[in-house]
């Protein structure tokens, strides 16, 4: 067996750091449903259709995001309190690695572990990334960069909401737009269907190159979900090696179309 895919299955067997949120049991008892109604209705209000003056205002920062270096972007990451995670969290977590990178891993929000180091995907998630990498020749920070689609914690490590989403959306399109990465992995059901626009299941969309922004997008379980899913480990290797595959044929259609006369 190779090495490196040796020690990505040896990596499989660790223990898992995040925990998902589960939904609330049907039929709950009359008192669990009354403390309740002040999340639902919260959540209500985060669904309801925006004013048109936040439509503008939203449209309006998201174009100045759209026009900001690296410099100006990592700035207002950091300043941002445009949702309530930054009074939770203990600081951003921007992204990682090479600003030049053919490849993009987009994971879906810092952990604890995260949010105390300002990096993402450390800790026991983080090395198995690390592992996952070396199985397919790569290493972080060297043609890779490393980015979530929230750039603070949420409590608890419970699942982004909607706003939430929205107010950090713009940050990560200006990351690819000034990386040009020639392929993105999506790690993780949140990060795959937010970066696709849909409801869809993992299982449903692995196998296949999607598009996000005009960039190649692959599909594949996160590390912390595998941590705890041991059963996955080979469909997770079987979407590694696609991408491998996949970034091959873009090199390859590069130099291709280079040659032509």
């Amino acid at each position: 067996m190779n090495p490196r895919r040796e020690l990505f299955l040896e990596e499989m067997g660790l223990t898992p750091l995040w925990r998902l949120r589960t939904a609330a049991a049907a039929g709950a008892a009359p008192g669990a449903q009354l403390q309740a109604r002040p999340a639902d209705a919260s959540r209500a209000d985060a669904e309801a259709p925006a004013s048109p003056q936040a439509a503008v205002a939203a449209a309006g920062r998201a174009a100045g995001i759209a026009r900001m270096d690296w410099a100006g972007l990592k700035a207002a990451v950091a300043a941002c309190t445009a949702c309530g995670l930054r009074k939770t969290c203990k600081q951003t977590v921007f992204g990682v690695g090479d600003e030049q990178a053919d490849w993009l891993l987009a994971g879906e929000a810092p952990g604890a572990e995260e949010d105390a180091r300002g990096e993402p995907f450390v800790g026991q998630a983080g090395k198995l990334l690390d592992a996952m990498l070396a199985g397919i020749g790569l290493k972080r920070g060297e043609d890779v960069y490393i980015a979530n689609v929230l750039k603070c914690r949420p409590p608890g490590n419970r699942n982004p909401e909607a706003p939430e989403v929205a107010q950090c959306a713009p940050f990560l399109a200006r990351q690819v737009e000034l990386i040009r990465p020639r392929l993105i992995l999506a790690l993780g059901r949140f990060a795959c269907q937010t970066l696709l626009d849909t409801d869809a299941s993992i299982a449903s969309l692995r196998g296949r190159v999607h598009h996000y922004r005009g960039v190649p997008l692959i599909v594949t379980y996160h590390p912390a979900y595998l941590l705890r899913s041991l059963h996955d480990k080979a469909k997770a290797w079987e979407d590694l090696c696609f991408a491998r595959r996949t970034m091959a044929d873009l090199r390859q259609q590069v130099q291709s179309r280079v040659a032509a006369p």
